[in-house]
């Protein structure tokens, strides 16, 4: 026997709330696709980490956001848990010149930060949006 969810409320985007609850999964995914957390079609930045003010589709308030610097703690922690291993791997496998080494996991670093930053940014401000957090759930 399968529980369906109740959806109790239907927001003038369509989106449906389960018990009043914004879902929380599919908001932040839409954010790591740097998409409207509300209707998942509009962009959501403005440039590259800048966070436009209000969805140009639905007209979803964003600029509740506080998304600070929780994008960069978090992009820093998975690089490094990332390529400190690698590193350590291509030390002891291949024995490279230790310029040959920094150079490129110097720009692996660099091009995987610029990739994870604004795609984690959005994620953060998705789960904001979901949870109602800093402002989002005032009508």
């Amino acid at each position: 026997m399968t529980i369906e969810p109740r959806f109790d409320q239907t927001d003038d985007t369509g989106n449906r709330e389960v018990a009043g609850e914004r879902l929380v999964r599919p908001a932040v995914l839409r954010g790591w696709r740097r998409r409207c957390p509300s209707c998942g079609t509009g962009p959501m930045m403005q440039s590259y980490l800048k966070v436009r003010d209000d969805c140009p589709v639905c007209g979803e308030a964003l600029h509740h956001h506080r998304a600070d610097d929780g994008p960069a703690y978090l992009t820093i922690l998975i690089v490094g848990h990332l390529m400190a291993p690698a590193i350590i791997w291509a030390f002891t496998e291949f024995r490279p010149d230790p310029l040959v080494l920094a150079s490129v996991f110097t720009v692996g670093c660099v091009a995987l930060s610029l990739y994870l930053l604004p795609r984690l940014k959005g994620a953060i401000v998705g789960l904001q949006w979901a949870k109602r957090m800093h402002g989002f759930g005032r009508r």
